[in-house]
């Protein structure tokens, strides 16, 4: 294999996996996207060639990765999360396959249950919901609002903090309850988490001061967040 298509996790940079931080620590060319943790970027070796994704497209990503895989060199392409998961992991294995690139997918921990498990909100929970949907929250126009607003369980909105008034409006215009349990995890399992908890109605006002990247998520098992609180209380 000659690149690596690496998750990095939620955002905790010791929630990498074991895979994951070794090839870092044998590239010799390491590609990270903006939010990946600094203290990961700086296991690659002395050696390696270090490009940060900020302020480059997609297409000369792809560029990158296929030419220094074709030069023979050890490519370790670092995303946030999981690399299959809103990650462009995808679009990426697939320009190294046109290519002839030979590369591996190495899975990371995804935010989609992360981040909201780092605020004390697990996104199933028997009683409350058995199933999980996931949406990309940055273009509400591409939204099927009417479906969502139907949907049983737990939505999770990644991308979506700044359109979140126009998210929970288009809900409840169609059908979801405004005072569905929702919150919104900012900064989630790193030292500078905050959340915003509060009925899908009020979250927008709620999470106003909250900055990105964030989560939101909606349904039932925002409750639990409450429950365990109350229960660490009675215990202590």
């Amino acid at each position: 294999m000659s690149v690596f298509l690496v998750g990095a996790g939620p955002g905790d940079p010791g929630l990498i996996t074991v895979r994951g931080l070794e090839l870092v620590r044998r590239c010799d060319t390491l590609v990270h996207d903006r939010l990946v943790a600094p203290e990961l970027v700086a296991e690659a070796p002395p050696h390696a060639v270090v490009i940060g994704r900020e302020r480059i497209g997609q297409e000369e990503i792809d560029r990158l990765i296929v030419n220094h895989g074709l030069a023979g060199r050890t490519v370790v392409r670092l995303k946030g999360g999981d690399p299959f998961v809103f990650g462009r992991g995808g679009e990426e294995a697939l320009a190294l396959a046109a290519a002839g690139v030979p590369f591996e997918v190495v899975p990371g921990v995804s935010s989609i249950a992360a981040v909201p498990g780092a605020a004390g909100i697990p996104v199933t929970h028997r009683g409350l919901a058995s199933q999980v949907t996931i949406v990309a929250g940055h273009d509400p126009s591409a939204i099927d609002f009417p479906t969502l607003a139907r949907t049983r369980g737990t939505l999770v909105f990644f991308m979506g903090l700044e359109r979140l008034p126009e998210i929970a409006a288009g809900l409840i215009a169609h059908g979801k309850p405004a005072g569905t349990p929702a919150a919104a995890i900012s900064s989630g399992s790193t030292a500078h988490q905050r959340e915003a908890v509060a009925p899908l109605g009020e979250l927008p006002h709620a999470a106003a001061g909250l900055e990105a990247p964030a989560l939101v998520v909606v349904g039932e098992v925002v409750r639990v967040r409450a429950m365990l609180a109350e229960a660490a209380r009675r215990a202590a």
